[in-house]
C-alpha cells in the first residue's frame, strides 16, 4: 500500500519561511491554515504534516532560532575549549545576532496581543531549551566544587539564565542604538551577574546590572 509523502518542494523550513513572510507582508497572523495554504499554493495536509496549528508553528520558530544558534556554536572549533562563562557569553551574542536578522518578525509577534502573557506563550519550548543549556553549563562548572550547596545550584542557575534571557530580550526590543551595541553591553553584564550568583558573590553585579537596565529602559 502506497503511503503519502510530502511534496519535495515543501519542507518544515519552507512552511516557516512562508509563514514569516506572510506575517511581515500583511502584518497579521493568518486567519486559517486553509487560507494560508491556498494563498501559498501548498496542500493543507502538508502543513499538518509538520505543524498542528499556527501556535505550534510559532513555538517551533523560536526553537529553530535556538537550534541555529547551537549549530553555529558547534561549528566554532574554539567553543569546546571555552569556560562556562565564555560559552554563555557566546551563546547570548550568537542568539541575538540571529534575532537581529529576524527583528521585524520578532517585534511583531511579541506585540501581537495586548496581554504580555499571551505574547510570551510562544517561548515555552525555547524556555526548556535555554534551561537545559544553562543546566549543562552549571554542572560542568561544578565539576571541581565539593560542597553540597554548590552541587544543588545547576537548577537555580538554569532559572536565573532564563530570567536574564527574557530581560535581555525585552531590553533588545527597546534598543535603538547603532548595531544594538547597548544590548551587547547588557549581555556582558548579564553573563557576569549569572556567574557571580553561581559563585556566591551576587550583590555588586546585580546592583550594577540593575542600574544599567533601569537607566536604559527609562531612556
Amino acid at each position: 500500500m502506497a503511503t503519502k509523502t510530502a511534496s519535495p518542494k515543501v519542507s518544515r523550513e519552507k512552511i516557516v519561511e512562508l509563514f514569516m513572510n506572510t506575517v511581515l507582508e500583511h502584518e497579521v497572523i493568518p486567519k486559517s491554515v486553509f487560507k494560508f495554504c491556498k494563498t501559498n499554493k501548498i496542500k493543507e495536509e502538508e502543513f499538518y504534516r509538520f505543524f498542528g496549528s499556527f501556535e505550534g508553528l510559532q513555538r517551533e520558530i523560536w526553537k529553530m532560532f535556538y537550534s541555529h544558534t547551537m549549530s553555529l556554536l558547534q561549528k566554532d572549533k574554539s567553543y569546546k575549549n571555552y569556560s562556562a562563562r565564555e560559552r554563555l557569553l557566546t551563546f547570548y551574542y550568537t542568539f541575538f545576532e540571529n534575532l537581529n536578522l529576524n527583528r521585524s518578525y520578532v517585534l511583531f509577534v511579541l506585540d501581537e496581543h495586548s496581554s504580555p502573557i499571551e505574547n510570551m506563550k510562544q517561548l515555552s519550548g525555547l524556555r526548556q531549551d535555554v534551561k537545559d543549556f544553562a543546566t549543562d553549563l552549571a554542572e560542568e562548572n561544578n565539576e571541581e566544587k565539593l560542597s553540597r550547596l554548590s552541587k544543588a545550584r545547576p537548577q537555580i542557575v538554569a532559572e536565573a539564565v532564563w530570567v536574564q534571557w527574557v530581560l535581555l530580550l525585552k531590553f533588545w526590543m527597546k534598543d535603538n542604538s547603532p548595531a544594538f551595541e547597548k544590548t551587547d553591553m547588557a549581555i556582558e553584564k548579564s553573563v557576569n551577574t549569572v556567574f557571580d550568583v553561581f559563585d556566591s558573590t551576587p550583590l555588586d553585579s546585580l546592583f550594577d546590572l540593575g542600574k544599567f537596565l533601569f537607566k536604559e529602559f527609562k531612556a
